[in-house]
């Protein structure tokens, strides 16, 4: 496992060859782009060094962050640091309105059979004194 993020330089040849296989044939990237690739591969694989050491599989958002800020890229961490808090609010607000659409709904559907089992009390009321009415006017006649 690389302890200095100068070890976790990916050979040029085998980012040339991912980027010349991600992209359509006669399309050319720059020495700058491919440098730029490395480097942003090299902090995940520190991320992903930041997560083994926490015994985990998987990589999370302070694993990256502090691969950014070791391997030098301190000026890009505050900027994704406002826009993951950004983003979770933002999901935190979806779920929040889903489940209100939810409760929303089941109060609803609760009101609906509330509704429906008065009906079905009304209805089987109305026959009951339907049933009575013709004894009342049989007893009458006798």
């Amino acid at each position: 496992m690389a302890e200095r993020p100068e070890d976790l330089n990916l050979p040029n040849a085998v980012i040339t060859r991912i980027i010349k296989e991600a992209l359509p044939d006669g399309v050319n990237i720059s020495k700058e782009a491919r440098s730029a690739i490395s480097r942003a591969a090299s902090v995940f694989v520190l991320a992903n060094n930041f997560a083994m050491k926490g015994k985990r599989k998987t990589l999370n958002a302070s694993d990256v962050l502090s691969a950014m800020e070791e391997m030098e890229f301190q000026r890009f961490v505050a900027p994704l640091k406002e826009a993951l808090e950004a983003y979770r609010r933002e999901q935190r607000g979806k779920k929040e309105a889903s489940e209100q659409k939810k409760k929303d709904k089941d109060r609803k559907t609760d009101s609906e059979e509330q509704d429906k089992s008065r009906e079905e009390d009304n209805d089987e009321e109305e026959e009951r004194l339907e049933e009575e009415e013709p004894n009342e006017e049989e007893e009458v006649d006798n």
